[in-house]
């Protein structure tokens, strides 16, 4: 009977450690797919992260300063000018950055609560010359470094760079097309400058150029094709003149999505003949912006920038030369 109670403890107690065993691996089988339950649903939560992450449009580019829009929001101060020659303008003055900073002090006195100032460095990226050069067009183009220099310094200062073209014998749209790897940059606008355009027979500097609105329109349509297709913010056109026949045809001047056309009253003087100058040039004009140019050298007795802001209608953009 000792032996068969021992037999009978001994079976009975295999029994409870079977019973244990299994509840044991239940224990961890149940363990082990719950974490690969919750792993799952953890790789698939990332991978949805991840998708939704993809279908997520990416942020939109913006200005300095933020925004999409430049005008009318803000006004626009600028120095013009290009590294090669201190009298092409103040821009060209020291390094980049030290224009900037003098940049910002002329800015400063033009900003209102309601319209803040936006700094821009309008940088001549063709040069007219008066001799016909190495492509007979009576302009040389800046060298891809110097435009990449200012780029950079601008974008450091939070500025825009608007590319001005002085063409001589060259068509405006070309040298525009010229530029577009710069364009395709959400800071960069572009200038055109007539006075420097002249027919074949004429040299720059000898006589005065000019251009027409269809020259203008086909610029604008150009810079408006690449914002749309870039999804860039909005650029300025800025057309400088000082006579009336600087641009022929200006009735015919168009609006085109993403573009500020702009016409700068150009041009250096005495206060009164700048002033009847701006208002001549401003008078019933609808549907584009204003400009005002000042020259620390050439005018007499500079325009202060309450002067300036005085004037009616007050300027959208003021460039330094």
């Amino acid at each position: 009977m000792d032996h068969e109670a021992r037999l009978l403890r001994r079976e009975r107690a295999r029994r409870r450690a079977r019973r244990r065993r299994r509840v044991a691996l239940g224990a961890v089988v149940a363990a082990v797919l719950g974490g690969a339950l919750v792993g799952g649903l953890r790789v698939l939560g990332s991978g949805g992260d991840d998708e939704e992450a993809a279908r997520r449009p990416a942020p939109r580019a913006e200005l300095p300063g933020g925004g999409r829009r430049i005008l009318p929001g803000r006004r626009v101060v600028a120095f013009y000018g290009a590294p090669q020659d201190q009298q092409l303008g103040a821009l060209g003055i020291g390094s980049p950055d030290a224009a900037a900073r003098r940049l910002r002090r002329q800015a400063r006195p033009y900003a209102r609560r309601r319209r803040p100032v936006l700094p821009a460095f309008e940088l001549i990226a063709a040069i007219a010359t008066a001799a016909p050069g190495e492509g007979g067009n009576y302009s040389d183009r800046l060298p891809a470094r110097t435009i990449d220099r200012y780029l950079h310094a601008a974008r450091r200062h939070r500025s825009l760079l608007v590319l001005d073209i002085q063409p001589g014998h060259a068509p405006f749209t070309g040298e525009a097309r010229a530029l577009e790897r710069w364009l395709r940059e959400p800071e960069v606008s572009l200038a055109l400058d007539p006075e420097w355009s002249l027919p074949p027979g004429q040299v720059p500097g000898r006589q005065i150029g000019s251009t027409d609105a269809a020259t203008i329109n086909e610029v604008s349509r150009y810079l408006s094709r690449i914002v749309r297709e870039r999804d860039l913010p909005q650029k300025l056109l800025v057309v400088h003149r000082f006579t009336r026949d600087m641009i022929r045809d200006e009735a015919q001047l168009e609006r085109h999505p993403g573009v500020a056309l702009v016409v700068n009253v150009d041009g250096f003087g005495d206060r009164a003949n700048k002033v009847a100058k701006y208002r001549e040039f401003t008078r019933g004009v609808r549907g584009r912006s204003h400009g005002f140019k000042l020259f620390y050298e050439e005018d007499t007795g500079l325009m202060s920038p309450r002067r300036v802001l005085g004037l009616r209608p007050p300027p959208d953009i003021v460039v330094y030369e």
